[in-house]
C-alpha cells in the first residue's frame, strides 16, 4: 500500500496546527479563561530566578511542576539588571531569557512581573538605587524623573520578552497581574523563623480550586537574598529582611520537598491530573568542618585597596546615594576637633543613622549606633585623633508609598554639642577584593589594635566527597558578611537571629582536590576560636536576645 498520501496529510495536518493562532485570553461571558479557545485555569507558584543560582533554576522549575502546577509567576527585579543608568546585565544569573526557556522545557507558563515596582522584599523593592542620586525624585508617581527612567528601562526589557508572549509562541500568559496566595511569610533579623501550618495551607487551597478560582503559591520556593540583595519593612522601626527567603514554602531555600509540598500535591490532584513519574527526592547534603579562619587584619589596614581613588572631601557628610555608593560600606572619617577628658556623647539627631554605624577612634573599636535604637555612645580622646564610623546599608525598604530610603549619615554627627565637619569619605567595593585570586590579603602585615570592630577574616578548605549542598554555621561570630570563593553568599548576624545558618549551593564550591576559599568580613565581636562548621541542615530559627 503506498503510504505517501497519508504522509504528506499527517504533514500538513501538522503545518496547520503550527499555524492555527495562540491565544490566551478572559471569556468574561464566562468567567474563565480561554487558552487556544478551550477554558483553563491556572495551578501557579512564584519563584525569583534572582533568589536562585541559575544552575538549579531547571531543578525547582522541574519540581514545581511534578508537584502539579502549570505556571509559573517570576518578577523581573529592575535594580538587578540595570546597576548604572543605561548600563544592561542579562548573562548569568541574570539571563531572564534562559530563565524563560527553562521553563519552557518544563512545560511550564509564565505570569510575569515586570515591575518596576516589585516589592518582593527585595532591595527598595526592585526600584535601582541611583534613582535616588535626584533627591527630590518623587518614586512611583508621575514624576517626570521617575517615568523618564522607566520609559528608558522598558524600552530594554519590553523587546526581550515580547517574542515570550503566548500569542507570539512564547509561554508568558500575562503580564503584571497582583496572584498572591501566601503559603508562608518572611523573616526578619531579631525576630522568629515564621512558619504557616499545613492544614490551613491546604483547607484554603481546596477551598479556592473547589471554587473554579485561579491560584498562585507566593512563594512556591523562595531561595534566598545573596549579597545585599534583601530589603526591609517598616513598622513603626525598621526591620529588614534576613539572607534566607525560604519563607516556609512547599519547596525549602535548599530546594528540598517538604511536607506542606506533599500536602499541596494532594489537593492538585483532587482537580487535575499530576504528570508522570515521581516527585524528585531531597537533594543530597555534606557535614564538614570545622574549619579554622585566620585573621588577615582590620579594615582600615585595606582602605587604599577597598577605595583605591581618592577619598571624597565634604563639610558635612554625604548619603551613599551622593556619592554612588549604591550597596555594601561607606566610610566617613573626620579628627576630634578637642580633648575630650570626659566620656562625651557621640549622636545624631533624627535617627539620621542608616542604619548601622560602626564606630572607631584612632583604629580602637568604640561601639556601635544604629537605627531605631537609642544606646548611647560615649567618648574619650585627644583633639586631633582619627574618628571613622563605617556605616552598612542594611537594605533599602520595600513596601510603602514613595519611600526614599537614603542610606549613609543622613543627619550631622554630633559630640556633645558640637556638629562635626570637614569629613573624608571612603566609599568601599569590599567585593572587588573578594575573588578567590586576589592575593591582597597575603600582601599585607596583620596589624591588629584589638579582637573587635571590623576585621577580615579568610581560609581554605577541601571538600570531603562530591560537592553538595551545604549550609555554612558560624558559632560565636557576630555580625557580617560572607564570600565563598568569591560570590557574595549574604549577611550573617548570628547573635541576633533568627537565621544561624547560611546556605551554600553546590554549584558555587569547587570539586574534590580543588583548594575553596571562604573569606568574612567580621563587624563587631569575633569568638574566642575562630572557626566555622559546615552542616548538612539549616538553623533558621534561634533568635539570641
Amino acid at each position: 500500500m503506498d503510504r505517501g498520501p497519508q504522509l504528506w496529510l499527517l504533514f500538513l495536518l501538522h503545518l496547520l496546527a503550527q499555524a492555527a493562532p495562540r491565544s490566551f485570553v478572559v471569556d468574561r461571558d464566562r468567567d474563565t479563561f480561554l487558552l487556544d479557545g478551550v477554558p483553563f485555569r491556572y495551578v501557579s507558584g512564584s519563584l525569583h530566578y534572582s533568589r536562585v543560582p541559575s544552575q538549579l533554576w531547571s531543578d525547582r522549575l522541574h519540581k514545581m511542576r511534578m508537584s502539579g502546577l502549570n505556571a509559573v509567576q517570576v518578577y523581573v527585579p529592575w535594580n538587578y539588571h540595570e546597576p548604572q543608568p543605561g548600563v544592561y546585565n542579562f548573562q548569568g544569573n541574570r539571563d531572564l531569557v534562559a530563565f524563560l526557556k527553562a521553563a519552557s522545557s518544563e512545560d511550564l507558563l509564565v505570569i510575569l512581573r515586570p515591575g518596576p515596582y516589585i516589592c518582593a522584599e527585595w532591595e527598595m523593592g526592585g526600584l535601582p538605587s541611583w534613582l535616588l542620586g535626584k533627591p527630590d525624585i518623587v518614586l512611583r508617581t508621575s514624576d517626570p524623573d521617575f517615568l523618564a527612567a522607566v520609559d528608558s528601562w522598558f524600552h530594554v526589557l519590553l523587546p526581550m520578552v515580547h517574542p515570550w508572549l503566548y500569542h507570539n509562541g512564547g509561554n508568558i500568559i500575562s503580564v503584571q497581574v497582583n496572584s498572591e496566595y501566601y503559603t508562608g511569610w518572611l523573616d526578619y533579623w531579631g525576630g522568629n523563623h515564621s512558619t504557616k501550618d499545613v492544614k490551613s495551607v491546604t483547607d484554603a487551597l481546596q477551598d479556592i480550586l473547589e471554587l473554579g478560582a485561579n491560584v498562585n503559591m507566593y512563594m512556591f520556593h523562595g531561595g534566598t537574598n545573596f549579597g545585599y540583595w534583601n530589603g526591609a519593612d517598616w513598622k513603626k522601626v525598621y526591620l529588614p529582611v534576613t539572607t534566607s527567603y525560604d519563607y516556609d514554602a512547599p519547596i525549602s531555600e535548599a530546594g528540598d520537598p517538604t511536607p506542606k509540598l506533599l500536602a499541596i500535591r494532594n489537593v492538585i490532584s483532587k482537580f487535575q491530573e499530576l504528570p508522570l513519574g515521581p516527585l524528585p527526592l531531597p537533594s543530597p547534603k555534606m557535614k564538614f568542618g570545622p574549619v579554622t579562619l585566620k585573621l588577615d587584619g582590620d579594615l582600615l589596614n585595606f582602605l587604599h585597596v577597598l577605595c583605591p581613588d581618592e577619598p571624597i572631601r565634604t563639610h558635612l557628610p554625604l548619603t551613599f546615594e551622593a556619592v554612588k555608593q549604591d550597596y555594601g560600606f561607606l566610610l566617613y572619617r573626620t579628627r576630634l576637633p578637642r580633648n575630650l577628658t570626659k566620656p562625651t556623647r557621640l549622636w545624631v539627631q533624627n535617627n539620621g543613622i542608616r542604619d548601622r554605624a560602626y564606630v572607631m577612634l584612632d583604629g580602637v573599636f568604640q561601639g556601635i549606633m544604629e537605627r531605631d535604637k537609642e544606646a548611647a555612645l560615649f567618648l574619650t580622646g585627644q583633639a586631633g585623633s582619627t574618628l571613622d564610623v563605617l556605616l552598612e546599608n542594611m537594605g533599602r525598604i520595600s513596601f510603602g508609598f514613595n519611600v526614599s530610603d537614603f542610606k549613609g549619615l543622613i543627619q550631622p554627627l554630633v559630640l556633645g554639642k558640637v556638629v562635626l565637619t570637614d569629613w573624608k569619605l571612603f566609599p568601599l567595593n569590599v567585593d572587588a577584593i573578594m575573588d578567590s585570586e586576589n592575593r591582597v590579603f597575603e600582601s599585607q602585615k596583620c596589624n591588629v589594635k584589638s579582637p573587635s570592630g571590623p576585621a577580615f577574616y579568610s581560609a581554605t578548605f577541601q571538600l570531603p566527597g562530591p560537592a553538595w549542598d551545604t549550609f555554612l554555621y558560624l558559632p560565636g561570630w557576630t555580625k557580617g558578611q560572607v564570600w565563598i570563593n568569591g560570590f557574595n553568599l549574604g549577611r550573617y548576624w548570628t547573635k541576633r537571629g533568627p537565621q544561624q545558618s547560611l546556605y551554600v549551593p553546590g554549584p558555587l564550591l569547587l570539586p574534590t582536590g580543588a583548594n575553596n576559599s571562604i573569606k568574612l568580613l567580621e563587624l563587631e565581636h569575633t569568638p574566642p576560636r575562630t572557626q566555622i562548621q559546615f552542616l548538612d541542615r539549616p538553623l533558621l530559627n534561634a533568635t539570641i536576645h
